[in-house]
């Protein structure tokens, strides 16, 4: 992704867990836009606060409220746990199938 030097740099990156939830996209409105001098310049980023829902949520960079690395290292280790369920699960699953092919 490509952005204009003088747009500023954004504070978010896509794809960041939030308090808000997980950041799926952003736009600017450019300092000098008309959209800029309605709403006011800056970054605006689409968020999804559960990612098991179809909800989404716009926010103005200011509304944001990053995670606490002791917050992020527990969501990521949550998840991390909950996959490595999900393989074990899957993992019985071949095994039983594997059993049955061999002794049919």
């Amino acid at each position: 992704m490509s952005i204009p030097q003088h747009w500023g740099y954004p504070r978010f990156a896509l794809d960041q867990r939030t308090k808000d939830g997980i950041i799926l996209g952003l736009y600017c409105y450019p300092n000098g836009t008309e959209l800029a001098e309605q709403f006011d310049e800056g970054w605006r980023y689409v968020l999804m606060p559960n990612k098991n829902s179809d909800e989404i949520s716009y926010l103005q960079e200011n509304q944001i409220q990053p995670l606490s690395p002791q917050e992020l290292f527990t969501q990521i280790t949550a998840e991390i746990e909950f996959y490595q369920r999900q393989i074990s699960i899957l993992q019985q699953q071949l095994t039983v199938l594997t059993q049955g092919a061999n002794n049919g």
